[in-house]
């Protein structure tokens, strides 16, 4: 279905380069059917040197060439993108935006009547194909078209359909949840360094740690609770440390970050 299809990236930074390139890896797209318009032209070349992809050198020539565009800018710059957009969309192309916090509505409202729009919010691991993606349907999106759009975001992880109501939860839990995670996997390093363990080797054990533990968590289906119950034995080791960390409130604070995200993400789509 997508290998029929053309697709144009408006915007090659980062999290553009990890979408095409994933795209081409799974074969969801050919390279000669995956195109690129930036405002530096010396990333389009390095786009096209690298994955082999096709150069657009404006956001017309882009529209025109697509049958899927994909809006990978900063969501300051997403007005004046939607403005040069709009009048190059008479062939009704699906239009997938994962610029943060502009509403199913601010897109729809810019663009001509009944264009298929997706909103999504990815995460930065969708760099190394481990991505997290929420994807939001706007009114004139077909059920063929959303399927579309999970499988592009499933070329980089994992990606789930959600009201577009909860984008701001999606965004203060997994768009920022890397973050969170790597606060904690800098403290536990750090922590092994205090202990007295090279900078390097506490390095390779924490990041096999958390792997490991996604993985087990993945693969058993468990309750994260229940797994926590198996490894924790009566007067052992963890349990001290874990009633230090239930001393120290981190359940709680790590809800309450969640939260707070989530209201600055709702304040940022609002302004």
């Amino acid at each position: 279905m997508l290998r029929d299809q053309s697709i144009g990236f408006i915007g090659g930074g980062n999290m553009g380069e990890a979408l095409i390139s994933g795209l081409i890896a799974a074969s969801v797209f050919p390279a000669e059917k995956v195109f690129a318009h930036d405002v530096m032209p010396s990333r389009i070349q390095y786009l096209e040197k690298e994955l082999a992809i096709k150069g657009r050198s404006s956001i017309g020539e882009l529209a025109r060439s697509s049958s899927i565009i994909v809006l990978a800018v900063k969501p300051q710059v997403i007005s004046q993108v939607l403005d040069a957009l709009r009048e190059h969309l008479s062939h009704k192309p699906l239009v997938i935006s994962i610029a943060a916090g502009i509403a199913l509505s601010i897109l729809e409202g810019r663009l001509p009547d009944l264009t298929p729009v997706v909103r999504v919010m990815p995460n930065a691991p969708a760099l190394v194909g481990k991505g997290a993606s929420a994807l939001s349907r706007g009114k004139a999106v077909s059920t063929a078209q959303m399927e579309m759009s999970l499988a592009l975001f499933r070329a980089v992880g994992k990606a789930v359909e959600v009201e577009e109501k909860m984008m701001d939860t999606v965004t203060g839990l997994s768009g920022s949840g890397p973050a969170y995670v790597l606060l904690v996997i800098e403290a536990l390093i750090d922590a092994g360094v205090l202990m007295g363990l090279p900078r390097q080797t506490a390095r390779e054990l924490v990041i096999q740690t958390v792997v490991g533990t996604s993985m087990m968590l993945e693969s058993t289906g468990k309750h994260p609770a229940e797994l926590k119950d198996m490894i924790t034995s009566p007067g052992g080791t963890s349990i001290h440390g874990l009633q230090l960390l239930e001393s120290y409130s981190v359940r709680g604070a790590l809800m309450e970050c969640v939260e707070a995200a989530s209201r600055r993400s709702a304040e940022l789509g609002k302004g």
